[in-house]
């Protein structure tokens, strides 16, 4: 895929792109059990994202939801939808390595059927509004062409230091 030293330039300036973990994790700050998305296979710059969630047994959730029937949280479908977003928007920051993209709200959560082991998710993400550092977006979850979860959520960029002890913004009005 994209060379490390690349990938900062190379995102942002593709039109079309695919993103493998490493690159992923070159963007993300998540790592396991949260990182949540496996790979990104498109990207329009600050329009829309694809991502792709393999969906094993050995997800550490899986153990006590549910022991015996084991189905997805539905708040981690959510969070795989926030970071594929996160994913597409921090491409577009120069210094993200001192910046974190923050839930500041869900709305419209919607559950349709259940995502069980084997599943590979297919997130699609698509930006409603971008203004400065906040931006809402719609995303929606597949398995194979059934919908399984869609949700709006909006998000703003703040720097890392505010997360360490640095008060959050949490009553700024995010794009409509």
């Amino acid at each position: 895929m994209t060379e490390p030293s690349q990938i900062a330039e190379a995102v942002p300036s593709a039109e079309h792109t695919k993103l493998d973990i490493h690159d992923i994790m070159r963007i993300l700050p998540h790592r396991y059990p949260f990182l949540l998305i496996d790979r990104v296979v498109d990207v329009v710059r600050m329009q829309r994202i694809v991502a792709i969630k393999n969906v094993t047994i050995n997800e550490p959730f899986f153990a006590g939801h549910f022991p015996n029937m084991p189905i997805m949280p539905g708040v981690l479908i959510v969070e795989a939808v926030a970071q594929a977003g996160g994913a597409l928007l921090l491409t577009e920051i120069k210094d993200r390595e001192h910046k974190l993209m923050v839930f500041t709200g869900i709305e419209k959560a919607r559950f349709r059927r259940p995502v069980v082991p084997g599943d590979q998710l297919r997130i699609e993400v698509d930006v409603k509004a971008w203004r400065g550092d906040a931006v809402r977006m719609q995303g929606n979850a597949f398995v194979e062409d059934k919908r399984v979860a869609e949700a709006i959520v909006t998000c703003r960029l703040i720097d890392r230091d505010r997360g360490r002890g640095g008060q959050a913004e949490t009553d700024e009005a995010v794009p409509e």
